[in-house]
């Protein structure tokens, strides 16, 4: 289990985000959790639709990683490669070495051709053009290849589709069937309980 972790890209420390150590603590805290176990049970028969992905979005602290990594960790088990994509860092990696095409291939591929992207805190910090580009080629590519995203993000759908459209609507139409989209505000923070 341990070197598909280390395949995927998920730390030991994010191994201990499971389902069952999750906290029902809230309505949505318990909405995220219904929604990703029936993800997680419909995902043999979802995977190769045009819906086949999930979209945790909304109010910082809610639970969205812990979930996501729960989401991984449970394809792991069941031998589904995931790959995570920890937003800030990988685009911040990636912009720094876009003048080495061959890094920037590798790079980008790596996220379009898994067979099922884990994208952490998407659009996380100051966001440019560049990196709408990049999520646009790996989002385009796992779009119209019909390959599963689990997206988290501390953005509504609007604020997504705001940041771009193209993007944005990929993502909505991939993860229409199983999307949570928690309230903002403070008690639907976890941490702050």
């Amino acid at each position: 289990m341990k070197s598909e972790w280390t395949y995927s890209g998920i730390n030991v420390e994010h191994g201990k985000n499971t389902f069952s150590n999750f906290e029902v603590w809230n309505k949505e805290a318990e909405r995220l959790k219904e929604t990703a176990a029936s993800y997680c049970s419909d995902f043999d028969e979802i995977k190769d639709r045009r819906r086949n992905s999930i979209l945790l979005c909304g109010q910082v602290g809610s639970g969205k990683t812990h979930i996501s990594i729960a989401i991984a960790l449970n394809f792991l088990k069941q031998k589904i490669k995931v790959v995570y994509m920890p937003y800030r860092d990988i685009i911040t990696k990636v912009k720094q070495n876009m003048l080495d095409q061959e890094y920037y291939r590798k790079m980008i591929s790596k996220y379009q051709l898994c067979e099922v992207l884990l994208i952490d805190d998407l659009f996380k910090g100051k966001i440019n053009e560049s990196d709408i580009n990049i999520m646009f080629e790996i989002i385009n590519y796992r779009y119209l290849n019909f390959l599963p995203i689990i997206v988290s993000s501390e953005f509504s759908i609007d604020r997504l589709l705001a940041f771009d459209e193209g993007v944005g609507s990929r993502i909505y139409e991939m993860c229409k069937d199983y999307l949570v989209e928690i309230e903002k505000g403070i008690w639907n923070n976890y941490r702050l309980r």
